[in-house]
C-alpha cells in the first residue's frame, strides 16, 4: 500500500435516511472513486400537494458522476432500492451488486423506467466478495429482516473493513430457516472493525426484537375466529409475514386473492425464486372468489399504512371497483402505522368498522413484529464486530442518540463516534473520526403523473393554493391601455364576507388606477407609428399589484392568477383620418 494510500481519508457521505425514516442513501468515497449504497426513496407528507414520490438530493452525486465505479443494495425495500430507477434518468451506475429477490424486482422498476440499459444488475450469495473499482472490496453477510434475501456487508477499504448492518435484527427462528451469519461478523470482529454503520430504527426499545415466527399463532387465532369474508394487510415487501399469512390461509381452507399491484409484483417474484411456497390453486383471481363461500375466503392487499392510492384505502372509501366491504367482514392490519402515518391509518379502520367490518388491529394483538433490531439485538451487533468507531445511521434524530449511548455503554468512547446528519462528510482515518463539511443535502420531490420534479416554488404555490385557495382574474386590454370589457374575477376555496358585484367594481377600478399610472412604462410609439408594448412586463406588474391589494382587501393570502387578452394587431391612423388595421412588425420589418 502506497503512503498516499495510507494518508489518505475514507469520505463517507449519507445524503438520506438520517433524522428519518425512509430514503436511505449513502456514498462512500476513497480518492477518485465513489460507490453507493442503497438508493431508496420515501413518500410525501400531508402537504406535499401532488407529490408522489420523495428522494434526496443527489447534487453530490450528479457533479461527481464519473467517480461512481457501482453501487451496493443490502435489501429490496422500497426505502432502499425505490430512488436507484429516477437516478439512472441522470447519471449512469456501472454496475449494481446486490440480493437475487431485490435484482429481481429492481430489474422490473428499471424496464419499466426505460434505464435497463444504464448498468448491469449482478446478483450476489451469500459470503460473496465482490471488487467496485481499485479500492473498494465488498463482502455480503447473510442477515435476518422482515424481507427475505437481506443482507449485512463488510466493506474493505484501503483503511479497514468498515460494517454496514442494513436493516437487521437476530431472528434465531427465520421463517425461511435463513439464519444470520453470526461467524461471518464474530471472524471479523476478531480482525478488527475500523468503523460500524449500524441500524438505530429501535435504539428506544429494550430487550430484543421477537423472532417473524411469533406472529404465526396469533394470527392463526385470529384466522380461526373470523366467520366471514377474511381480509389481511400488511407490507407488500414482508415476505416471511405473506408466507406465513399464506400458510395459515391453507390450513384455514380459504382460497387468496392478491390485490394491489406491489403486493402482486412482489408475490409474483417471492415464488420464482422459492421464497414463498404454496400451491398453484391456492392463489385465485378476484372474479372467481366471487363464487366462493365467505367463510372460504381471504383477501390479501396492500394499504397497512392508509397510503391514499392503496386498495384497502380505496375499499374504506367505497372506490374498490371489484371489493365491497360487508357485514360479517374481519379485515386485520398485520403491521404498525409507521411514524407520520397514524392519522390516516386510523382513518381507514374508522370506515371500515362504519360499513360493519371487525377490524383487528393494535400491538397488543401480536400480530406483528418489527423487522429492526432493538437494544439488546445492537448490543449484540456490537459485542459481535467490536468496531474502533461507531456511526448510529437509519433513524431519527433521538434514536441516533439513543444508539450511541447504548454503544457507549458497551465500551465505545464517545470522542470515537459522531452524531451526523444529511450531507455530513465524515472523514475516517485508522486514528480518527470527524465531520470535515458538508455536500447539498434535501429533498428531491417527483411528480409521477408528469414524470418531472417538482420545484421548491412549484411545491409553495401548491401550498398557498390547498391553504388559501386562488382568485383568477381576466382582462382585456386594448392598446391604449385602456380595458376593453369589464375584468371577470373567480374565487376558489377564498372566505370573503365582501360581495361578488362590489369585489367585481373594485378589482375594475383598481386595474384602471395601476393602468393609468404604470401604461407609459410599457408603452412606447416612434414617429407616429404602431405603438409597441411590452405585453408580458405589463401583465407581471398587474399580477403583482393586483395580488398585494387583494391580499390586503380580503385579509388572506390566496395565489392569484391574472390572465390578459390583447388585440392581434395595433390599429394605425392613416391620411383621411380613418383607422385601419396595420401589418404586424415581423410583416413591417421585413
Amino acid at each position: 500500500m502506497s503512503k498516499n494510500e495510507i494518508n489518505s481519508a475514507l469520505k463517507i457521505i449519507p445524503l438520506g435516511g438520517l433524522h428519518e425514516i425512509g430514503k436511505n442513501t449513502c456514498v462512500f468515497e476513497y480518492d477518485d472513486e465513489i460507490i453507493l449504497l442503497d438508493a431508496g426513496l420515501a413518500f410525501p407528507t400531508d402537504g406535499m400537494h401532488g407529490v408522489n414520490i420523495v428522494l434526496p438530493d443527489m447534487t453530490y452525486v450528479r457533479e461527481n458522476r464519473h467517480k461512481i465505479k457501482g453501487m451496493i443494495v443490502t435489501h429490496g425495500h422500497e426505502d432502499h432500492i425505490g430512488g436507484i430507477a429516477f437516478h439512472l434518468k441522470q447519471f449512469e451506475i456501472p454496475a449494481i451488486y446486490g440480493p437475487r429477490l431485490a435484482m429481481a424486482m429492481l430489474e422490473g422498476k428499471l424496464e419499466e423506467a426505460g434505464v435497463r440499459d444504464r448498468t448491469e444488475l449482478r446478483t450476489v450469495l451469500p459470503r460473496d466478495v465482490v471488487r467496485i473499482g481499485k479500492h473498494f472490496f465488498v463482502e455480503y453477510i447473510r442477515n435476518t429482516h422482515s424481507i427475505a434475501d437481506s443482507f449485512t456487508v463488510a466493506i474493505h477499504t484501503p483503511l479497514g473493513v468498515i460494517i454496514h448492518t442494513g436493516d437487521f435484527k437476530f431472528d434465531h427462528t427465520p421463517v425461511d430457516g435463513e439464519r444470520f451469519d453470526l461467524q461471518r461478523l464474530a471472524e471479523h470482529g476478531e480482525k478488527g472493525v475500523l468503523c460500524l454503520m449500524s441500524d438505530s430504527t429501535n435504539s428506544e426499545v429494550p430487550g430484543f426484537t421477537p423472532s417473524e415466527s411469533s406472529v404465526a399463532p396469533n394470527l392463526d387465532r385470529v384466522f380461526s375466529q373470523a366467520a366471514g369474508r377474511l381480509f389481511v394487510t400488511t407490507f407488500a415487501s414482508s415476505v416471511h409475514r405473506i408466507n406465513i399469512i399464506l400458510q395459515l390461509a391453507q390450513k384455514h381452507n380459504r382460497v387468496v386473492g392478491v390485490v394491489g399491484r406491489s403486493m402482486l409484483n412482489l408475490i409474483a417474484h417471492a415464488r420464482n425464486l422459492g421464497y414463498i411456497k404454496c400451491k398453484d390453486d391456492l392463489l385465485q383471481p378476484l372474479n372467481a372468489i366471487r363464487n366462493i363461500p365467505d367463510e372460504s375466503v381471504l383477501i390479501l392487499t396492500t394499504g397497512s399504512q392508509g397510503e391514499p392510492m392503496s386498495a384497502l384505502t380505496r375499499i374504506a372509501n367505497k372506490e374498490h371497483p371489484h371489493i365491497k366491504i360487508r357485514q360479517g367482514d374481519t379485515v386485520v392490519f398485520s403491521a404498525n402505522p409507521i411514524p407520520g402515518n397514524t392519522i390516516a391509518v386510523v382513518n381507514v379502520i374508522d370506515k371500515l368498522m362504519m360499513q360493519g367490518a371487525n377490524v383487528v388491529y393494535g400491538r397488543e394483538k401480536g400480530i406483528h413484529v418489527s423487522g429492526h433490531g432493538c437494544q439488546e439485538d445492537q448490543k449484540l451487533m456490537l459485542a459481535l464486530t467490536r468496531p474502533k468507531f461507531f456511526l448510529p445511521v437509519h433513524g431519527e434524530h433521538r434514536m441516533l442518540v439513543k444508539h450511541s449511548q447504548t454503544a457507549q455503554s458497551m465500551g465505545i468512547p464517545a470522542e470515537n463516534m459522531v452524531i451526523i446528519q444529511n450531507g455530513d462528510i465524515v472523514e475516517l482515518t485508522p486514528e480518527s473520526i470527524a465531520i470535515a463539511g458538508k455536500v447539498p443535502s434535501g429533498l428531491e420531490l417527483v411528480d409521477t403523473s408528469s414524470s418531472g420534479m417538482v420545484s421548491a416554488k412549484v411545491l409553495q404555490e401548491r401550498q398557498k393554493m390547498a391553504e388559501e385557495g386562488i382568485v383568477t382574474i381576466a382582462t382585456a386590454i386594448d392598446w391604449s391601455g385602456k380595458l376593453m370589457a369589464k375584468p371577470e374575477i373567480h374565487l376558489r376555496g377564498v372566505v370573503t364576507s365582501i360581495e361578488r358585484s362590489l369585489l367585481q367594481k373594485w378589482v375594475q377600478q383598481r386595474i384602471e388606477e395601476i393602468l393609468s399610472v404604470r401604461w407609459t412604462e410599457f408603452a412606447q410609439t416612434y414617429d407616429g407609428e404602431q405603438p409597441e408594448v411590452d405585453w408580458g412586463g405589463l401583465q407581471e406588474v398587474l399580477e403583482r399589484e393586483m395580488a398585494r391589494s387583494i391580499r390586503r382587501e380580503l385579509q388572506c393570502q390566496p395565489s392569484v392568477t391574472l390572465l390578459m387578452q390583447i388585440p392581434d394587431e395595433p390599429p394605425v391612423k392613416v391620411a383621411d383620418g380613418r383607422r385601419r388595421r396595420t401589418r404586424t412588425a415581423a410583416q413591417v420589418a421585413s
